[in-house]
């Protein structure tokens, strides 16, 4: 389950800033649960409220740096749930300390060859179990490295993050912690960025009160639909049922 942040930008008006919303998703695209964050604040005071009506039974809670706080890997073990955080410099000391191992001397447990959107993509991932990690329940440290070459330049990119886990040795695989990793962006890919192209959702200039939030709401729930009933390109199954006024029906099964 992912969470993220995202700030409705053309709800903004003179006298109030843009509505900005964090959401929690499943990595295979369903939207379970939105809330508004106070106009004074950020994400991390809605963290813990946007996941208290949630099962989190078994579940692994995937954020980015933002979310990397103390309280926030206590909550979902409270929980009956793992996390998975990437900690950065926000972190200077926790940060340190997880780029100081001998990553070279640890075995590699998962490597990755792809190629897409004109670019070949090598990952590579260590994992590191430790019981003393400066880290609320965290169980493994990992390392992941992506080597990204551009088709058309030829420029070579090479990014090195650092995570923490409270899932103990063995019980995810290098393969799964990988997916893991990577599943955490489907939040922006399949739910943010599909907003914004496809429902335009930044040039809305829907303004009044809650209808910013409620609006969003809507958008997830056709995205969720639109999944539930086996689409991948929403751009797509909206034209589809656009052409039918049943259509839109059939999807939820209300006819």
């Amino acid at each position: 389950m992912a969470t993220d942040g995202k700030t409705l930008r053309g709800s903004r008006t003179a006298g109030r800033t843009a509505t900005a919303l964090i959401a929690a998703m499943t990595h295979s695209g369903q939207v379970l649960a939105q809330r508004q964050i106070d106009g004074k604040s950020n994400e991390i005071p809605a963290f813990a409220p946007l996941l208290n009506d949630i099962d989190l039974t078994g579940a692994v809670i995937t954020a980015d740096a933002l979310h990397t706080q103390h309280d926030h890997a206590a909550y979902p073990h409270e929980r009956g749930a793992h996390h998975l955080a990437v900690v950065k410099r926000n972190h200077p000391g926790l940060h340190e300390r997880l780029r100081r191992p001998p990553w070279r001397d640890i075995r590699l447990d998962h490597i990755e060859r792809t190629r897409a959107h004109h670019r070949d993509e090598i990952r590579r991932q260590k994992t590191a179990a430790s019981a003393h990690i400066d880290y609320p329940h965290a169980r493994q440290a990992l390392q992941a490295v992506r080597w990204r070459r551009d088709l058309g330049t030829g420029k070579l990119t090479i990014e090195r993050i650092h995570l923490v886990t409270s899932l103990p040795p063995g019980a995810a695989g290098g393969s799964e912690l990988t997916a893991r990793i990577r599943g955490h962006w489907r939040i922006e890919n399949q739910l943010h960025h599909v907003r914004d192209r496809t429902f335009q959702e930044d040039a809305s200039k829907i303004r009044t009160r809650n209808l910013p939030r409620v609006m969003a709401g809507l958008r997830n729930l056709a995205i969720g639909i639109h999944r539930q009933d086996g689409h991948t390109n929403i751009a797509a199954a909206l034209r589809r049922t656009g052409r039918d006024h049943q259509r839109p029906l059939t999807a939820p099964g209300l006819t």
